[in-house]
């Protein structure tokens, strides 16, 4: 008898690589952990070998594990790009996605690109806010979709993505060596910004918030100006700036984490075939993955 590998349990287990777990990989998939062991147990018939390495509460990929990522990643791939061409290239209409600012700078350009490649006829309309504010538009079906900062007070939405938190100041200036420490955020209601005061009220550091903005570019020019230290996911560290760690006296930061909601009122299949692309891109585009983890690699260089 043939053997097939369900998309699905490869969804799982592209899940359970990036997350190093399989109770946050249960939450990525919306499945729970006793459903997500089970495909992979599946996963592990079906290939008559293991892919992970277990030891205890950790998880790793087995070397046969790890030569499965990549095939694992090209077959979600392709099977993508063939239900967008024969089922979903004549969708049209439109769709209101929400995000964070910052990550209309670098994780939503790559994934809309995509879309708009294989839903021609689908026009988003991106609107921008701090996490708070784009929950209660999305509880109120004021938006299709939305993108969270995951943590703190907002647990809500499927979880897409999590990268390091950094210190950020300018390359080229010495704010970071100022007392009180001059500090640029995001305006209330960012967790970024309260990640950042907690951090620093633990290590009883005295600081001053120098500048504040609703948009990344404002953080930027003051921190390109060399007036503020601020935080940033790794993703958004540019050139010109200096990432700032424990050995100068700048303490680790929770992991910034991306969640994925959805308006309970939509019931469109133009709304369905963004939220797919959003899910299937980032736990399964290569190319996507490889893009933001250059744009991590890069800022831990700089």
């Amino acid at each position: 008898m043939d053997r097939i590998i369900e998309p699905e349990l490869l969804r799982s287990f592209l899940a359970i690589t990036e997350t190093g777990s399989f109770s946050e990989a249960a939450v990525q998939v919306g499945r729970t952990q006793s459903a997500v062991s089970m495909q992979m147990k599946r996963l592990e018939e079906v290939l008559g070998r293991p892919v992970f390495e277990r030891n205890g509460r950790t998880v790793k990929l087995s070397r046969d594990g790890e030569v499965l990522v990549g095939h694992a990643r090209r077959i979600l791939r392709a099977h993508q790009e063939a239900l967008s061409a024969f089922m979903e290239s004549e969708l049209a209409g439109g769709v209101v996605l929400g995000t964070p600012d910052q990550y209309a700078a670098t994780f939503v350009p790559p994934i809309l690109a995509r879309f708009a490649e294989t839903h021609p006829r689908i026009h988003v309309e991106v609107r921008c806010d701090v996490s708070d504010v784009l929950l209660r538009q999305v509880n109120t079906n004021a938006l299709d979709l939305t993108l969270l900062t995951y943590g703190h007070h907002i647990h809500e939405g499927t979880l897409l993505w999590r990268e390091p938190m950094v210190w950020v100041t300018s390359a080229q200036h010495c704010a970071h060596e100022q007392t009180p420490l001059p500090l640029a955020v995001f305006q209330g209601g960012c967790w970024y910004r309260e990640a950042l005061v907690n951090t620093l009220g633990q290590i009883g550091r005295p600081y001053r918030i120098a500048y504040s903005s609703l948009s990344l570019a404002g953080i930027e020019a003051a921190l390109r100006s060399g007036l503020a230290v601020s935080v940033l996911p790794a993703s958004n560290v540019a050139p010109g700036f200096r990432v700032l760690g424990p050995d100068q006296d700048y303490p680790e930061l929770p992991p910034n984490q991306i969640s994925l909601k959805r308006a309970s009122g939509s019931r469109s299949p133009v709304v369905d075939a963004l939220e797919r692309h959003i899910l299937e891109t980032c736990q399964s585009e290569l190319p996507f993955v490889e893009m933001l983890r250059g744009c991590q690699m890069a800022a831990r260089a700089a």
